[in-house]
């Protein structure tokens, strides 16, 4: 019963959070500029079927603190290829003349992330990344969906699988997850990286977790 609760509540949240993207008036554009920028820049990559928008709130606290925000709006609805992704991300660093870059990513976003830390990136211009509910592992669910974008999240999948095995980024990224994900049960722990487990349960919802605020603007060096 209190897992149907919190089910529900998640979904609330989706779509509070997506209201929230549609009916703003801030753009990608006022996102770069804070009045007092600090720290590094951050690029914003969202999960499957999430425009760059539905990132907007957490993109909010970030900017509030002087933080300067990029997203990629080429993404589209994020429901390509995760190397299709990942290319476009590496270019959008590179056409910006991006260096020490922090990722914040949520759920298939992280992986487009360790992707683009691996092999779209060879000028070092990621310093590290913040991945927030990322099936690294994939999901056993993924299998039983017809959205062929939502089944490349299964564990056999063969990107999920070259990723699982590549190692040597891990120690730059900080996986932070619930205690209870009903899209990914195996968890988010990822091997060699920084795991920080949050009292908000659901997919969604962690996204507003306040120590998920305190810790990215802890790893961006921000008051």
């Amino acid at each position: 019963m209190q897992r149907a609760w919190w089910l529900a509540r998640d979904y609330a949240f989706v779509l509070r959070w997506q209201a929230a993207g549609v009916t703003t008036r801030t753009g990608a554009d006022a996102l770069r500029s804070p009045e007092r920028p600090a720290g590094p820049p951050v690029v914003l990559v969202p999960g499957v079927y999430e425009p760059w928008q539905f990132l907007l709130p957490l993109a909010t606290v970030l900017h509030d603190h002087g933080v300067r925000i990029h997203v990629l709006p080429e993404l589209g609805i994020n429901h390509r290829p995760i190397p299709e992704q990942a290319a476009l991300l590496g270019r959008y660093l590179v056409d910006h003349d991006l260096r020490d870059v922090v990722l914040v990513a949520h759920s298939k976003g992280g992986l487009i992330g360790k992707l683009a830390m691996l092999r779209e990136d060879p000028d070092g211009r990621v310093a590290s990344m913040v991945a927030v509910n990322t099936p690294f592992a994939g999901s056993v669910y993924a299998r039983w969906f017809p959205a062929a974008a939502v089944r490349a999240f299964k564990p056999t999948d063969a990107t999920i699988v070259a990723l699982r095995a590549e190692l040597a980024v891990n120690h730059r990224i900080t996986s932070a997850f619930s205690f209870w994900d009903p899209h990914i049960p195996a968890s988010s722990s990822l091997d060699g990286g920084v795991d920080v487990v949050l009292e908000t349960p659901g997919h969604f919802r962690p996204l507003a977790d306040a120590r998920l605020h305190a810790l990215l603007l802890e790893r961006l060096g921000v008051p």
